[in-house]
């Protein structure tokens, strides 16, 4: 089998992939939809609304997150996940009902699209992780890859069917169809063969568990970088929704298929990243940093094309600069954590990625009405540019990180300029340090 590919010789790892599709499909199609029926039924093409709702949609996560981390921890991971699939697909039906019935209002969707961010808070860091258990270790690179392949495969699919079925049968189907696709997880989740599981140790049960988890984040320098370099972009630069409905129907005067076709267009370069850094064993915060600047050129272009043809085509790179972005974050930090700390990382994580959204969304879709849409995409190039030049130079100042390779035995890690505490990626002790880490712990190359 294709190195590319790997992860799917695993029986669990496979079902757990082709569900995910699945519903994938389905998640995409209802966000188009809930922004379409904000944007050009309950107002007036307001881009404010649509920044309010996506707000509401991930604020939860900022509220939840944590004690979401420690439950992903300390429960059993599979039955969790049987829980928030569930629910997901219950709020979908339940909004598909309101619009088919005529009622929907605002406020509903508000409710909703908040109801549902709850959820989501529960699910997202226990998904993250759950992929641990599908794979061996040396596998989770890949596996991670592939999910992320899967998720923006589906991102091709999705978009696009939705604005054809918008235009054929309404919103209300689109919810219903999305509710129903979260069956396939639940399936996969029962089909699995618990003995093949590689299950990760779980956290016992204690006091100050959330304290410990940001105390751990607090000593690892590399994490921190990672972490302000997503928050930064993901506030200002990761709102596709907004901006591509924005940029759709206002600055190009087109329709919901042709909405829904950018975000299948933008999913052509995300496979591709995907696909990419399915192949990469060892990411590292400098493939983090270098994809973010790549990103921040790559939307200050899109901000620029002259008409919707150019601009679909430019939706390509921008895809592949974020994707690579997030997945190189996101297995990074997987990696070189903890197994029984994970859950609470990947959690702190989901908080500065998803849950600078309700920041960024509302301030977005401002800058869309009184400046144009075109400058909602600028701010996002701007502040991508300005973060990840930023951390380079704090970087390339602060880390100093020798290895040794002593045979078969891990890597140990000499940091010399430890001076201050939490200024390495190890400890955070003063003084020289040295640490024993089982992947690549280079956090400056």
């Amino acid at each position: 089998m294709s190195p590319t590919f790997g992860s799917l010789q695993y029986h669990n790892y496979r079902l757990w992939f082709s569900g995910a599709l699945v519903s994938n499909v389905g998640t995409w199609m209802q966000r188009v939809a809930q922004d379409w029926l904000v944007l050009t039924v309950l107002s007036h093409d307001s881009g404010l609304a649509v920044g309010v709702i996506t707000a509401l949609q991930f604020a939860p996560i900022l509220l939840l997150s944590a004690w979401a981390g420690l439950l992903a921890d300390r429960v059993p991971r599979r039955a969790l996940l049987f829980g928030t699939q569930a629910a997901q697909g219950l709020l979908a039906v339940g909004l598909g009902i309101l619009v088919l019935g005529g009622h929907v209002q605002l406020w509903h969707v508000a409710i909703f699209a908040t109801l549902l961010g709850c959820v989501s808070a529960i699910d997202a860091p226990v998904r993250q992780i759950f992929v641990a258990e599908l794979v061996p270790m040396e596998k989770l690179s890949n596996a991670v890859g592939l999910n992320s392949a899967s998720f923006h495969a589906s991102r091709m699919i999705g978009p696009g069917l939705a604005g054809l079925l918008i235009a054929a049968v309404g919103t209300g189907w689109v919810f219903i169809i999305n509710g129903a696709s979260f069956v396939a997880t639940m399936v996969v989740l029962f089909l699995m063969r618990p003995q093949l599981m590689h299950r990760l140790p779980r956290a016992p049960r204690a006091s100050g568990q959330i304290r410990e988890g940001l105390r751990y984040v607090r000593n690892r320098s590399d994490i921190i970088v990672i972490f302000i370099v997503v928050s930064v972009v993901s506030t200002f630069g990761l709102n596709f929704q907004l901006t591509s409905a924005m940029m759709a129907r206002v600055e190009f005067g087109r329709g919901p298929g042709e909405y829904g076709l950018l975000g299948s267009v933008m999913a052509i370069g995300s496979v591709a990243g995907a696909l990419l850094a399915a192949r990469r064993e060892r990411p590292r915060v400098r493939l983090v940093v270098g994809a973010a600047f790549g990103f921040g050129i790559a939307e200050g272009v899109l901000a620029l094309m002259p008409n919707y043809a150019w601009f679909a085509v430019a939706c390509i790179p921008v895809g592949f600069a974020s994707l690579t972005m997030m997945t190189a974050a996101n297995t990074a930090i997987q990696m070189t954590t903890e197994p029984t700390m994970r859950g609470r990382v990947m959690a702190l994580y989901m908080i500065v990625f998803l849950g600078a959204t309700p920041v960024g969304s509302p301030i977005v879709g401002w800058i869309a009405e009184v400046f144009g849409p075109r400058w909602s995409l600028g701010v996002g190039a701007i502040s991508a540019l300005l973060v990840s030049a930023g951390a380079a130079l704090w970087a390339r100042r602060r880390w100093d990180v020798t290895v040794h390779y002593h045979g078969g035995l891990p890597p140990r890690v000499e940091l010399r300029n430890a001076a201050v505490a939490g200024d390495s990626p190890g400890d955070g002790k003063a003084g020289p340090a040295a640490l024993e880490v089982p992947v690549d712990p280079t956090p400056p190359d």
